[in-house]
């Protein structure tokens, strides 16, 4: 593996670390305010973070990041598309939580690792065999996770499903304007088209109190500065020239960090058949990691 794409894969596996914490703070701050309140104030947050952001790596990067301007209309498409798709996931995701387990909503969110390898063979990306076997093991990860003794799935679980499905046409966006814009701008305008979208429901529905924000300041904080801010700005950075679907893999570890912290902090124990669940999709996220010998090397 190259020097750089071992950094890359650092850069993923700590945006997993953060997202899979923020799963607790998602989980807690439903407490005190609804789903799209909660990811209207997160998306604000984490735009706002950015803004000094881009003024100090622009001065740093001076005249390359002058050349960059001209990429400003596909910035803002690929920002668009991106906050369109991340608002709806995120919508999917909160609301799912409401009724799932912080453990369960982190692994099946991962099912994207499933879907973005699935979704890449219409822009005609192929992957290894090894990568297969891993999402057959992922498949049969899911089926313990999700499907109890009674062969049903709790409304929580489908939401959370809906919303890995849009995570993957998620990560294929990116794919798609990473490597031609400005990540860091690029992020910071999907976070506020995220917000402005989030916004709508937000007054219509759930007419939040500054009371009620308040008393959810810490995970909002959180999820806000951290899960998006500087999380979904990695992501971006990290998935430059990297293959989408083994992204996607690496940026899943989020469910075993989110089973941890589910754990630790909130005294949600999982079943034996979700841990044997739990098991199968990690086995399935390392192989799918393992290189494939190149023809010339057997030679």
């Amino acid at each position: 593996m190259k020097t750089g794409q071992i950094k890359n894969v650092g850069i993923l596996l700590l945006t997993a670390i953060i997202w899979g914490f923020a799963f607790v703070a998602q989980s807690v701050g439903m407490d005190y305010v609804g789903p799209f309140t909660f990811n209207c104030v997160r998306f604000f947050i984490g735009g706002v973070v950015l803004i000094p952001c881009i003024a100090i790596l622009k001065k740093y990067n001076g005249a390359e990041g002058q050349k960059k301007e001209t990429d400003s209309r596909t910035e803002w498409i690929g920002g668009i598309c991106c906050g369109v798709a991340l608002a709806a996931a995120s919508c999917l995701q909160q609301i799912g939580i409401m009724h799932t387990t912080v453990g369960k909503a982190g692994f099946i969110t991962a099912c994207y690792i499933l879907l973005v390898p699935v979704f890449g063979l219409f822009f005609h990306k192929k992957c290894g065999i090894l990568v297969w076997i891993g999402v057959v093991l992922a498949v049969a990860g899911l089926y313990f996770l999700c499907i109890d003794e009674n062969l049903t799935i709790g409304r929580g679980d489908l939401t959370v499903f809906l919303c890995a499905i849009v995570f993957a046409i998620h990560i294929l966006v990116i794919d798609h304007f990473s490597p031609k814009v400005d990540g860091v701008r690029m992020s910071c305008i999907q976070f506020f088209v995220s917000g402005i979208l989030c916004l709508v429901p937000t007054v219509l529905l759930e007419h939040p109190h500054m009371v009620e924000l308040l008393a959810a300041w810490q995970p909002i904080l959180y999820a806000g500065v951290l899960s998006c801010g500087v999380a979904y700005t990695l992501q971006i950075i990290g998935q430059k020239g990297m293959n989408p679907t083994v992204a996607s893999l690496i940026l899943s570890l989020e469910s075993v960090i989110s089973v941890l912290a589910g754990i630790l902090i909130l005294h949600q124990t999982p079943t034996s058949r979700e841990v044997l669940g739990c098991i199968l999709m990690f086995i399935a996220i390392l192989l799918a990691q393992l290189p494939i010998p190149s023809k010339k090397s057997r030679q």
